[in-house]
Protein backbone atom coordinates (compact mmCIF):
# COMPACT_ATOMS: atom_id res chain seq x y z
CA UNK A 1 0.00 0.00 0.00
CA UNK A 2 1.08 3.64 -0.71
CA UNK A 3 0.25 5.73 1.83
CA UNK A 4 0.09 9.34 -0.17
CA UNK A 5 -3.35 10.82 0.47
CA UNK A 6 -4.42 7.68 3.05
CA UNK A 7 -6.62 8.29 5.55
CA UNK A 8 -4.59 7.16 9.07
CA UNK A 9 -6.12 7.54 13.03
CA UNK A 10 -3.25 6.68 15.14
CA UNK A 11 -4.47 6.34 18.75
CA UNK A 12 -1.95 6.75 21.59
CA UNK A 13 -0.17 9.74 19.43
CA UNK A 14 0.50 11.61 22.71
CA UNK A 15 4.65 10.24 22.67
CA UNK A 16 6.12 6.90 22.10
CA UNK A 17 5.51 5.11 19.21
CA UNK A 18 2.43 6.84 18.38
CA UNK A 19 3.60 10.36 18.08
CA UNK A 20 6.65 8.85 16.00
CA UNK A 21 3.86 7.05 13.83
CA UNK A 22 1.59 10.21 13.21
CA UNK A 23 5.10 12.15 12.00
CA UNK A 24 6.39 9.20 9.91
CA UNK A 25 2.80 8.47 8.06
CA UNK A 26 2.61 12.19 7.40
CA UNK A 27 6.00 11.95 6.20
CA UNK A 28 5.07 9.32 3.60
CA UNK A 29 1.60 11.82 2.66
CA UNK A 30 -1.05 10.55 4.53
CA UNK A 31 -3.60 12.93 6.10
CA UNK A 32 -3.75 11.84 9.82
CA UNK A 33 -5.78 11.80 12.75
CA UNK A 34 -4.34 11.80 16.01
CA UNK A 35 -6.20 10.20 19.15
CA UNK A 36 -4.74 10.35 22.97
CA UNK A 37 -6.29 10.54 26.57
CA UNK A 38 -7.02 14.07 27.31
CA UNK A 39 -4.19 16.32 28.19
CA UNK A 40 -1.67 14.26 26.05
CA UNK A 41 -1.65 15.30 22.79
CA UNK A 42 0.21 18.73 23.16
CA UNK A 43 2.52 19.60 20.74
CA UNK A 44 1.00 17.08 18.31
CA UNK A 45 1.33 17.91 14.65
CA UNK A 46 -1.17 15.96 12.79
CA UNK A 47 -4.14 16.83 10.31
CA UNK A 48 -6.50 16.12 13.11
CA UNK A 49 -6.18 16.03 16.50
CA UNK A 50 -8.35 14.59 19.10
CA UNK A 51 -8.82 13.43 22.46
CA UNK A 52 -10.42 9.64 22.51
CA UNK A 53 -10.66 7.35 25.32
CA UNK A 54 -10.24 4.28 22.72
CA UNK A 55 -12.29 2.11 25.71
CA UNK A 56 -15.37 4.42 25.30
CA UNK A 57 -17.14 2.86 21.98
CA UNK A 58 -19.39 5.73 21.35
CA UNK A 59 -16.74 8.24 21.83
CA UNK A 60 -14.53 5.99 19.40
CA UNK A 61 -17.73 5.82 16.92
CA UNK A 62 -17.90 9.71 17.02
CA UNK A 63 -14.58 10.04 16.11
CA UNK A 64 -14.32 7.95 13.78
CA UNK A 65 -17.42 9.81 12.08
CA UNK A 66 -15.63 13.26 12.70
CA UNK A 67 -12.12 11.89 10.99
CA UNK A 68 -14.30 10.87 7.58
CA UNK A 69 -16.60 14.37 7.73
CA UNK A 70 -12.74 16.17 8.19
CA UNK A 71 -10.59 14.05 6.44
CA UNK A 72 -12.81 11.43 4.03
CA UNK A 73 -13.09 7.81 5.03
CA UNK A 74 -10.35 5.69 7.35
CA UNK A 75 -8.23 3.91 5.00
CA UNK A 76 -5.61 2.91 7.90
CA UNK A 77 -6.52 2.43 11.56
CA UNK A 78 -3.42 1.99 13.99
CA UNK A 79 -4.23 0.73 17.21
CA UNK A 80 -1.92 1.77 19.31
CA UNK A 81 -3.17 2.95 22.43
CA UNK A 82 -1.44 0.75 25.34
CA UNK A 83 -0.85 0.25 28.67
CA UNK A 84 1.29 -1.51 30.79
CA UNK A 85 0.64 -2.46 34.09
CA UNK A 86 0.20 -5.66 36.65
CA UNK A 87 2.55 -8.42 37.87
CA UNK A 88 1.48 -11.76 39.40
CA UNK A 89 -2.20 -12.93 38.69
CA UNK A 90 -2.29 -13.51 42.43
CA UNK A 91 -1.51 -9.98 43.19
CA UNK A 92 -2.57 -8.06 40.47
CA UNK A 93 -6.12 -6.58 41.13
CA UNK A 94 -9.66 -7.13 38.97
CA UNK A 95 -9.53 -3.47 38.02
CA UNK A 96 -6.16 -3.33 36.64
CA UNK A 97 -6.88 -6.56 34.43
CA UNK A 98 -10.22 -4.80 33.26
CA UNK A 99 -7.74 -1.85 32.18
CA UNK A 100 -5.45 -3.45 30.44
CA UNK A 101 -7.61 -6.03 28.43
CA UNK A 102 -9.78 -3.05 27.65
CA UNK A 103 -6.69 -1.03 26.13
CA UNK A 104 -5.12 -3.63 24.52
CA UNK A 105 -7.51 -6.06 23.17
CA UNK A 106 -11.29 -4.70 23.17
CA UNK A 107 -10.40 -1.03 21.91
CA UNK A 108 -8.96 -2.81 18.85
CA UNK A 109 -12.35 -5.01 18.69
CA UNK A 110 -14.39 -1.94 18.96
CA UNK A 111 -12.70 -0.35 16.16
CA UNK A 112 -12.76 -3.02 13.91
CA UNK A 113 -16.73 -3.07 14.60
CA UNK A 114 -16.95 -0.04 13.44
CA UNK A 115 -14.62 -0.16 10.68
CA UNK A 116 -14.62 -3.82 8.88
CA UNK A 117 -18.70 -2.79 7.67
CA UNK A 118 -17.32 0.00 5.12
CA UNK A 119 -13.85 -1.32 4.83
CA UNK A 120 -15.78 -4.38 3.19
CA UNK A 121 -17.96 -2.37 1.62
CA UNK A 122 -15.10 -0.35 -0.12
CA UNK A 123 -13.03 -3.61 -0.87
CA UNK A 124 -9.92 -2.43 1.38
CA UNK A 125 -9.02 -1.54 4.44
CA UNK A 126 -6.01 -1.66 7.05
CA UNK A 127 -5.80 -2.44 10.52
CA UNK A 128 -2.33 -2.20 12.47
CA UNK A 129 -2.33 -3.86 15.92
CA UNK A 130 0.49 -2.36 18.30
CA UNK A 131 1.65 -5.33 20.25
CA UNK A 132 4.90 -6.81 20.92
CA UNK A 133 7.04 -8.73 21.13
CA UNK A 134 5.28 -10.39 24.51
CA UNK A 135 2.72 -11.20 21.89
CA UNK A 136 4.54 -13.96 20.43
CA UNK A 137 6.93 -14.70 23.18
CA UNK A 138 5.94 -13.67 26.83
CA UNK A 139 6.57 -11.06 29.35
CA UNK A 140 8.37 -12.13 32.59
CA UNK A 141 7.04 -10.22 35.27
CA UNK A 142 3.59 -8.98 34.04
CA UNK A 143 0.51 -11.61 33.17
CA UNK A 144 -1.70 -8.81 32.40
CA UNK A 145 1.00 -7.30 29.53
CA UNK A 146 1.56 -10.64 28.15
CA UNK A 147 -1.78 -12.40 28.14
CA UNK A 148 -3.28 -8.72 26.33
CA UNK A 149 -0.40 -8.46 23.85
CA UNK A 150 -1.35 -11.93 23.15
CA UNK A 151 -4.77 -11.16 22.41
CA UNK A 152 -3.94 -8.62 20.15
CA UNK A 153 -1.72 -10.51 17.86
CA UNK A 154 -4.47 -13.52 17.60
CA UNK A 155 -7.37 -10.64 16.84
CA UNK A 156 -5.11 -9.52 14.27
CA UNK A 157 -4.31 -12.99 12.83
CA UNK A 158 -7.86 -13.67 13.01
CA UNK A 159 -8.81 -10.88 11.12
CA UNK A 160 -6.15 -11.42 8.42
CA UNK A 161 -7.75 -14.99 7.74
CA UNK A 162 -11.38 -14.03 7.88
CA UNK A 163 -11.09 -11.27 6.13
CA UNK A 164 -7.87 -11.29 4.19
CA UNK A 165 -9.56 -12.43 1.00
CA UNK A 166 -12.11 -9.82 0.95
CA UNK A 167 -9.32 -6.58 0.55
CA UNK A 168 -8.63 -6.13 4.57
CA UNK A 169 -4.48 -5.97 4.93
CA UNK A 170 -3.59 -6.77 8.49
CA UNK A 171 -0.40 -6.03 10.69
CA UNK A 172 0.93 -6.38 13.64
CA UNK A 173 3.84 -4.35 15.09
CA UNK A 174 6.10 -6.67 17.66
CA UNK A 175 9.11 -4.89 19.12
CA UNK A 176 11.14 -5.32 22.20
CA UNK A 177 12.41 -2.44 24.18
CA UNK A 178 11.47 1.02 22.98
CA UNK A 179 12.80 4.30 24.71
CA UNK A 180 9.54 5.33 25.97
CA UNK A 181 8.36 6.49 29.26
CA UNK A 182 6.79 3.16 29.93
CA UNK A 183 10.39 1.46 30.07
CA UNK A 184 11.90 4.01 31.02
CA UNK A 185 9.92 5.38 34.29
CA UNK A 186 7.63 1.80 34.46
CA UNK A 187 4.24 3.99 35.31
CA UNK A 188 1.99 1.01 34.99
CA UNK A 189 3.89 -0.94 38.10
CA UNK A 190 4.72 -4.02 36.06
CA UNK A 191 8.25 -3.65 38.03
CA UNK A 192 11.68 -4.05 37.97
CA UNK A 193 12.09 -7.49 36.55
CA UNK A 194 9.96 -6.87 33.92
CA UNK A 195 11.42 -3.93 32.47
CA UNK A 196 14.98 -5.13 33.29
CA UNK A 197 13.68 -8.84 31.00
CA UNK A 198 13.24 -6.03 28.18
CA UNK A 199 16.52 -4.15 28.57
CA UNK A 200 18.20 -7.31 28.60
CA UNK A 201 16.58 -9.07 25.34
CA UNK A 202 18.57 -6.44 22.79
CA UNK A 203 18.70 -3.22 21.98
CA UNK A 204 16.58 -0.53 23.34
CA UNK A 205 15.71 1.11 19.57
CA UNK A 206 13.82 5.17 19.22
CA UNK A 207 10.31 5.30 18.75
CA UNK A 208 11.15 6.49 15.11
CA UNK A 209 13.19 3.78 14.14
CA UNK A 210 9.95 1.79 14.93
CA UNK A 211 7.71 4.02 13.46
CA UNK A 212 9.86 3.83 10.31
CA UNK A 213 9.48 0.22 10.21
CA UNK A 214 6.01 -0.01 10.62
CA UNK A 215 5.85 2.63 7.59
CA UNK A 216 8.11 0.29 5.51
CA UNK A 217 6.19 -2.76 6.78
CA UNK A 218 2.66 -1.81 5.82
CA UNK A 219 4.01 -0.66 2.52
CA UNK A 220 4.98 -3.91 2.37
CA UNK A 221 1.62 -5.33 3.87
CA UNK A 222 3.85 -7.75 6.21
CA UNK A 223 1.92 -9.05 8.61
CA UNK A 224 4.51 -9.28 11.22
CA UNK A 225 6.25 -6.04 11.19
CA UNK A 226 9.22 -6.76 13.65
CA UNK A 227 11.50 -3.51 14.25
CA UNK A 228 13.51 -5.95 16.03
CA UNK A 229 14.58 -8.84 13.69
CA UNK A 230 16.04 -11.27 16.28
CA UNK A 231 12.18 -11.94 17.36
CA UNK A 232 11.98 -13.95 14.93
CA UNK A 233 14.24 -15.86 15.83
CA UNK A 234 13.71 -16.64 18.42
CA UNK A 235 9.65 -16.91 17.90
CA UNK A 236 11.13 -19.93 15.85
CA UNK A 237 13.06 -21.16 18.59
CA UNK A 238 9.60 -21.20 21.06
CA UNK A 239 8.03 -23.30 17.90
CA UNK A 240 10.81 -25.24 17.25
CA UNK A 241 11.15 -26.98 21.18
CA UNK A 242 8.76 -25.30 23.73
CA UNK A 243 10.28 -27.20 26.52
CA UNK A 244 13.22 -25.59 25.72
CA UNK A 245 12.19 -22.47 25.18
CA UNK A 246 9.94 -22.19 28.72
CA UNK A 247 13.57 -23.83 30.11
CA UNK A 248 15.36 -20.52 28.86
CA UNK A 249 12.71 -18.18 30.02
CA UNK A 250 12.77 -19.85 33.40
CA UNK A 251 16.57 -19.29 33.43
CA UNK A 252 16.35 -15.39 32.17
CA UNK A 253 13.70 -14.73 34.91
CA UNK A 254 15.67 -16.31 37.63
CA UNK A 255 18.61 -14.47 36.49
CA UNK A 256 16.91 -11.40 37.10
CA UNK A 257 16.09 -12.10 40.60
Amino acid sequence: MELTDRVAVVTGAGGGIGRALVDALRGAGARVAATDRDGALGGVDADLVRPLDVTDADATAAMLTEVAGALGPVDLFFANAGVAAGTDPVETPDDVWDTVLDVNVRAHITAARLLLPGWLERGEGYFVATASAAGLLTQIGSAPYAVSKHAAVAFAEWLSVTYGGRGLRVSTVCPMGVATPMLEVDPGGMGSRATGAVRAAGEVLTPEAVADAVVEGVRREEFLILPHPEVLTFFRRKGDDYERWLAGMRRLQDSLG
